[in-house]
């Protein structure tokens, strides 16, 4: 079977298990209220409108009633239903009619399906026969609140998680990934590392770092500056805040809806922190002549743009109100738009090789010919802009998908979708391809022929931002990052006093190696400095007594590893070279 055939087939089975889970629900609370049930990534969930409170210890309960279900071997059929028939079919369930009367003026065909003598108002996509599930794959998670059609005004409903898959070896492994994936949790890690944390008083969304948290951040953001500079690109600095005619010149204040209110300054003035960075980057352009000999012109700037995200998707470093993007924008002339995608291809490919994500796929973000008003600029341009991407993945030969509907308001893009050690997806590096905001600047530089032109825009991020990257890069590696990224490298630790003025020359030595190194020299016994350090995941520990003073030599640990015997501190040098 084809994988896309498995795909669609685990999804059939998870869909089935929603409706089994409502039959089981209506056992338990005759009176209940159906509201939906869909598939989502790992399972599905239905929402309920219960006659007393459910919680996880309700479960086990729910969960046997739906294998017995499933030992019925019960077949599931569909048909098409007109909207007369359905009304009457579900004439006491309100949040079925509410969708029938959606569906009906939106000219939806509709369609029920029969589980055994159970039916629900459902598009489709299930097993033939219940006997096509694994009673020994699925398992209820949580219980949760949900407002009905996600929105704050309507009934709060109860919302019970189900994890599902084709077979109980795939559960186990997806349930042994989980808690690794609690265990890698970039929140829980980002404390116990001293890397970052969040303050209420300070606000949600806004990450405070640490030292060694914005050690970290320097290391990764040096070697993004590096890799960018040494192919031509040159950095600019803008300002945070700015009038809010420049947003309206772009179309923000039209077409996104996560800017911060306006700040009154200069009597009528209505000011913005800045969501995005492409308006400044416009303006500075202007403010200069430009011939088609200097084209292209690479500009980067490293900067924090602020968006109103809303507070139940906040999520640590991942989902945040204050990220700090290392943004790009490329003028270029059109016969140097292949050229210039392909320079920034190779950079991400070298960037995620260095970071150890090697498995992605990329999309190939397309307008939604069906929602024009979502998007500024001529058709034509946008068909252009998306053609010119979708030959360059392809002559590249990257596996890539087409997201219609997930381009920028301004132009199509790419967004490079990276797996992390347990096989979790993340949207990290992506271009987009501008041939509207030029246009609406008017920015322009004098061709060959003397005459004025339009340059194509190409905006770039190769972390997406800093925060969430970091979020990712925590749990990739667990906390335990490769020498080169660690933001401390080596831990000294001593075993009494009279070792000091060794230790303090050995670390004194380490730093002008170029080595980021700390000193434990407290009163405290060996052993509890070294599980101290091993929990802090320091890549390399040197323990130091008066034998290894009098040798002058360092007894050496490795994370991970253990003990790796006593060497000169020349020959830990070379260990050190070997690990970079």
């Amino acid at each position: 079977m084809k994988e896309e055939d498995n795909s669609i087939h685990q999804d059939a089975i998870r869909h089935s298990l929603a409706h089994l889970l409502a039959m089981a629900v209506l056992t338990k609370f005759p009176d209940a209220k159906l509201g939906i049930g869909p598939v989502i990534e790992n399972g599905f969930y239905y929402d309920f409108l219960l006659p007393q409170p459910l919680t996880d210890g309700d479960l086990p309960e729910l969960q046997a009633a739906m294998r017995e279900l499933i030992f019925q071997h019960l077949d599931v059929t569909g048909e098409s239903i007109p909207p007369a028939a359905a009304k009457k079919l579900f004439k006491d369930q309100p949040f079925k009619l509410e969708l029938v009367g959606d569906f009906s003026k939106e000219d939806k065909k509709l369609t029920v399906y029969r589980t055994g003598s159970f039916t629900d108002l459902c598009r489709g996509g299930h097993v033939k026969n219940t006997k096509e599930i694994s009673p020994n794959a699925f398992q209820l998670h949580k219980v949760a609140g949900a407002y009905w059609k996600g929105s704050e005004k309507n009934a709060q409903l109860t919302r019970i998680y189900g994890l599902a898959f084709e077979t109980k070896n795939d559960l186990t492994e997806f349930l042994a990934m989980r808690e690794e994936a609690v265990k890698r949790d970039h929140r829980k890690l980002g404390r116990e590392l001293e890397l970052f944390t969040i303050i209420d008083e300070v606000g949600p969304g806004l990450p405070l770092f640490y030292p060694k948290g914005a050690m970290l951040r320097r290391i990764v953001e040096s070697y993004v500056a590096d890799i960018q500079e040494k192919r031509g690109y040159k950095p600019i600095w803008i300002p945070h805040i700015t009038k809010g005619e420049l947003y309206a010149i772009s179309g923000h204040l039209e077409k996104y809806d996560a800017m911060y209110p306006p700040m009154k300054l200069e009597g009528e003035t209505d000011y913005y922190l800045k969501p995005m960075n492409c308006p400044h980057f416009m303006m500075l352009y202007k403010t200069l002549p430009h011939s088609y000999k200097e084209l292209p012109i690479r500009w980067v700037a490293t900067t924090t743009n602020y968006r109103y995200e809303k507070s139940g998707e906040l999520s640590g470093l991942t989902r945040v109100r204050a990220l700090t993007q290392d943004d790009c924008h490329v003028f270029a002339r059109p016969d140097q738009i292949e050229a210039e995608i392909h320079l920034m291809l190779d950079m991400i490919a070298e960037l995620y090789e260095k970071f150890g994500f090697k498995d992605f796929w990329v999309r190939i973000s397309t307008h939604d010919p069906k929602n024009k008003e979502k998007y500024i600029g001529d058709p034509k341009v946008w068909e252009e802009s998306e053609m010119a991407l979708t030959n360059l993945i392809q002559a590249r030969g990257w596996k890539h998908e087409v997201g219609v509907g997930e381009a920028a308001f301004y132009g199509p893009k790419l967004d490079f979708m990276f797996r992390d050690v347990l096989r979790r997806e993340w949207q990290l590096s992506t271009i987009q391809l501008d041939m509207n905001l030029p246009k609406r600047f008017a920015v322009e530089y004098i061709d060959a022929d003397g005459a004025k032109k339009q340059p194509v825009l190409i905006h770039r991020a190769l972390l997406g931002s800093t925060e969430r990257f970091l979020g990712i890069l925590i749990e990739h590696f667990g906390g335990a990052f490769p020498l080169w990224l660690s933001p401390v490298q080596v831990a000294i630790l001593t075993v009494n006093e009279t070792v000091k003025a060794y230790a303090t020359g050995v670390a004194e030595e380490l730093q002008r190696g170029g080595y980021r190194t700390i000193t434990d020299d407290r009163s405290e016994s060996i052993g509890k400095k070294i599980r101290e350090s091993e929990l802090q995941k320091i890549p390399f520990l040197l323990v130091i007594g008066g034998r290894e003073k009098e040798a002058r030599t360092v007894a050496v640990r490795k994370h991970g590893v253990g003990d790796l015997g006593t060497m000169p501190l020349e020959a830990f040098f070379d260990l050190l070279k070997n690990e970079q």
